[in-house]
């Protein structure tokens, strides 16, 4: 999938539901959001998405603080609405955020996509914050800040580059109490 596809589908979702949340847009877009206890420690599943007979489910481990938990339900409700037509109906650990895996980039541009605004991350940079500081003030990760400068600059926006470099599978290892 292509940059403006996911650049697009995103756009669409916030403008039809005037909405960034994950959780709430779940919830106009029917897909069941449950949460439940998966561990914290090392190698936990932060969550997944499935779907059969066409009803699409997002469940998010409930032991990862709430901003964790907000950037998984985007990640996952990218899945859900990137992937549904490719017959890909469960991601689970083996897969997921797999750091070579396509679909696993394609739905970390899309939570970064959804999560902030171009404008947001224009006012956090203009700000004087550095990279760190700016993903700090948007509730990021700064891995994820660098997906959306990626997105941005793909869009035509003039940024620097990031000083790091998000690999598709940075939310496996998030930590279930970290601070975004």
């Amino acid at each position: 999938m292509l940059y403006e596809n996911i650049a697009q589908e995103a756009e669409r979702i916030v403008k039809k539901y005037h909405e960034r949340d994950p959780f709430r847009l779940c919830r106009d877009l029917d897909i069941i959001m449950l949460f439940q206890s998966m561990g914290n420690g090392e190698g936990a599943v932060k969550g997944f998405y499935f779907e059969a007979c066409r009803i699409g489910t997002i469940t998010v481990n409930s032991d990862l603080s709430e901003d964790v938990q907000r950037i998984i339900a985007a990640h996952e409700l990218g899945h859900a609405l990137l992937h549904r037509s490719e017959g890909t109906k469960l991601f689970h650990e083996t897969g997921l955020f797999d750091s070579r895996s396509q679909a696993e980039k394609e739905a970390n541009f899309f939570a970064a996509e959804l999560l902030v605004s171009d404008n947001e991350v224009l006012e956090a940079l203009e700000g004087g914050n550095d990279f760190f500081s700016a993903a700090s003030a948007l509730g990021i990760p700064p891995e994820l800040l660098d997906f959306k400068l990626r997105m941005m600059r793909y869009k035509g926006y003039k940024l620097n580059a990031s000083p790091i470099y998000g690999e598709n599978g940075f939310l496996k290892n998030i930590q279930a109490n970290a601070a975004v």
